[in-house]
C-alpha cells in the first residue's frame, strides 16, 4: 500500500512530504540543544565555572562542514544538470569531508583531555591530598612547593628530569597501608624525605613513623595516597592542567577570579572561607557540559554520514536526476542544519566557555 501511495504521488507531493518529515527532525533536534544551552546558562549562573581555550581541532572541523556543504549545494546542482560524474565525485567528496570532521572532533577531544579536562565532572580545585595541606616533600635537601600547577624549589619552576624524579617518588606511595606497610621505598632519607605538617616523618620497618613514635593512622595514608596521585599526574591546586589566567580562567557569578598564594581573589578580596569551601566542592560542570553538547552533535553528523553511504552509492547508480532528486535535496537540507548547528555551538562556546 505505502509503494502504491508513494507511486502514485506527485514528484512535488513526495517532495514536500519528505521535506515536512525533515524539517519536523530539525525542530525536535533545535528543542534538544536550545534546552541544553538553556541549562548550561543556568548552570554558570551562580557557580564556579571552569573556561578553556577550545580545542584547535574544533576548528579545523568547522572549516570542513562548511566545505562539505559547499559541495553538497554544487552537487545538487550537478544533479539538476544531469551531471552523473560531478554528481558523483562532489557527494563523495561531501562524504570525505564529514569524515574528516568527525576525525578532527575527536582530535579535538583528546587534546581537551590532555590539558586534563574530562567528560567527567572532576572538582575544579584540588581538595582531597592537595600538596601542603598535610604533606610534603624535601627533595635533595630542598623543600618542595607548589603555586598553582608549578611545583618550585627555591622560587624556580623543576625541570623535566626533576618533574620525573618527582612523579616517580609519588607513585611509591600509592599504595600506602597500615597493615601492609610500605615496601621498598627507594631514596628515603637521601633523595628525598617526607614531612607531615611540616615535620620529618621517618621510614622505620616499611612503615612511616611521625616524630613521636607513632605509626602513621589509616584515614593519615588515606591522605597520603591521594597526595601521591597528584604528584604522580604533576597535578598542584587544579585539576586542569596549565597556567591559571593564561591556559584556563575559573569565574564565580559571571566575575572572574584572580589567584595567588594559594587561594582565590575576586578582585582584591580573598574569598570568604564559605565560597572557598563552595570553589573547592565545586565540580567542573562547564566541561562536562561541552563534552555533552558538542558530543551530541557529533553522533547526529555520524548517523547522518551513514544515511550518506546511501546516497553516495544512488549518485554512483544514477539515481538522482533532474526530475528525480527528491532525497538528495532532502539530505541536504539535514546536513546544512547540522553544519548551520555546529557553527551556533561553537559560537555560543567560544564566547561562553
Amino acid at each position: 500500500m505505502r509503494e502504491q501511495f508513494e507511486t502514485e504521488m506527485t514528484p512535488e507531493l513526495k517532495e514536500k512530504v519528505k521535506k515536512n518529515l525533515v524539517y519536523a527532525a530539525l525542530v525536535s533536534i533545535s528543542m534538544v540543544f536550545a534546552g541544553l544551552v538553556s541549562a548550561y546558562i543556568v548552570s554558570m549562573g551562580g557557580s564556579f565555572w571552569l573556561k578553556t581555550p577550545f580545542p584547535t581541532p574544533f576548528f579545523i572541523s568547522t572549516a570542513l562542514i562548511v566545505l562539505s556543504s559547499i559541495t553538497f549545494v554544487l552537487s545538487v546542482k550537478a544533479a539538476k544538470a544531469n551531471n552523473r560524474r560531478l554528481l558523483s565525485i562532489l557527494i563523495s567528496v561531501t562524504f570525505m569531508l564529514g569524515i574528516g570532521f568527525v576525525v578532527y572532533q575527536f582530535k579535538g577531544y583528546g587534546e581537551l583531555v590532555d590539558r586534563g579536562v574530562y567528560a567527567s565532572a572532576n572538582k575544579i580545585l584540588v581538595n582531597e591530598g592537595r600538596y601542603g595541606d598535610y604533606y610534603t616533600l624535601k627533595y635533595k635537601g630542598k623543600y618542595l612547593v607548589v603555586e598553582g600547577n608549578d611545583y618550585l624549589i627555591e622560587g624556580k619552576k623543576i625541570d623535566e628530569k626533576t618533574k620525573a624524579a618527582i612523579r616517580a617518588i609519588g607513585k611509591q606511595f600509592e599504595n600506602a597501608d597500615r597493615t601492609k606497610g610500605l615496601e621498598g621505598i627507594k631514596g628515603y632519607g637521601t633523595d628525598f624525605v617526607l614531612l607531615y605538617e611540616s615535620e620529618p616523618v621517618a621510614y622505620l620497618n616499611n612503615q612511616l613513623v611521625l616524630p613521636d613514635g607513632a605509626v602513621i593512622g589509616s584515614h593519615d595514608l588515606y591522605r597520603l595516597r591521594t597526595w601521591a596521585e597528584h604528584i604522580r599526574d604533576g597535578r598542584g591546586d587544579f585539576f586542569v592542567k596549565g597556567e591559571f589566567g593564561k591556559d584556563f580562567h575559573v569565574y564565580y557569578k559571571s566575575k572572574e577570579l584572580a589567584y595567588k598564594n594559594r587561594t582565590l581573589y575576586l578582585g582584591d578580596q580573598k574569598l570568604s572561607p564559605y565560597l572557598l569551601n563552595k570553589a573547592m566542592d565545586s565540580a567542573d560542570t562547564a566541561s562536562s557540559y561541552l563534552y555533552v553538547i558538542t558530543f551530541l552533535h557529533l553522533l547526529h553528523i555520524v548517523f547522518t554520514l551513514l544515511f550518506m553511504i546511501r546516497t553516495v552509492s544512488f549518485s554512483f547508480l544514477g539515481k538522482y536526476t533532474n526530475g528525480d532528486a527528491i532525497g538528495l535535496r532532502a539530505t541536504g537540507i539535514f546536513w546544512h542544519f547540522l553544519g548551520a548547528l555546529w557553527i551556533f555551538l561553537l559560537l555560543f562556546l567560544l564566547f561562553i566557555h
